[in-house]
């Protein structure tokens, strides 16, 4: 895959329009992302494991990391004592250096949005960052990751503020709701996603438990 002059990798995966498109994107960025989110100052796969601590007990069953990319969330949910993570991503390139962390059980390679192999109740907890967001997983990809959570279990991710409502995420935490899916937790104030770079990167962090 080529990079349009000027453009970024962030750029390019953020500006893909179709599943290939963002598959080849992660795909050309594999080996350079963990040093170049690390010096955009990349918070949400370590901050994420925070919102886990408090909600999920440790040895109640396996967490499901929904596009876990390289796995960046994985060495801190191990030091925290989750030692039984499953990874899904889109890309064979992320995935293979996720599994070199040896943090996870078991990688799936899949996309969200479509059917998830694993039967209803699965997961205790599924975790997500830095996925709902632009040109990225759609809203509709939060009724397979509900429908892999054990009742009683949490769902734990972030989304951009670009997408929050425009991506119809709204409307479907009101739907799933009121379907008795699931019930609010926790909801952050908007932060930023980077540190140091892209400083109009806001996202939210959202908790809700599975009924």
């Amino acid at each position: 895959m080529t990079h349009d002059a000027g453009k970024t990798a962030l750029d390019m995966v953020y500006a893909a329009e179709t599943e290939t498109e963002l598959a080849d994107a992660y795909a050309a960025w594999a080996a350079a992302y963990d040093s170049e989110t690390a010096a955009l100052g990349y918070l949400l796969p370590f901050l994420i494991a925070a919102w886990v601590a408090r909600h999920v007990p440790k040895g109640e069953g396996p967490l499901l990391d929904a596009g876990c990319g390289t796995g960046l969330s994985g060495p801190s949910l191990k030091a925290l004592g989750y030692d039984d993570l499953t990874g899904l991503d889109l890309s064979q390139e992320m995935l293979d250096i996720a599994g070199s962390r040896q943090c996870y059980g078991e990688l799936k390679l899949a996309a969200l949005g479509g059917p998830l192999p694993w039967p209803d109740g699965h997961f205790r907890a599924f975790l997500s960052t830095g996925v709902f967001t632009s040109g990225h997983a759609p809203a509709s990809s939060l009724d397979e990751l509900v429908r892999v959570t054990a009742s009683g279990g949490h769902a734990i991710f972030t989304v951009r503020d670009t997408v929050l409502e425009a991506g119809g995420f709204q409307e479907k935490f009101a739907a799933l709701e009121a379907a008795g899916k699931w019930l609010p937790v926790e909801a952050s104030p908007p932060f930023r996603a980077f540190a140091v770079g892209e400083p109009d990167v806001l996202v939210k962090a959202y908790i809700f438990r599975v009924v």
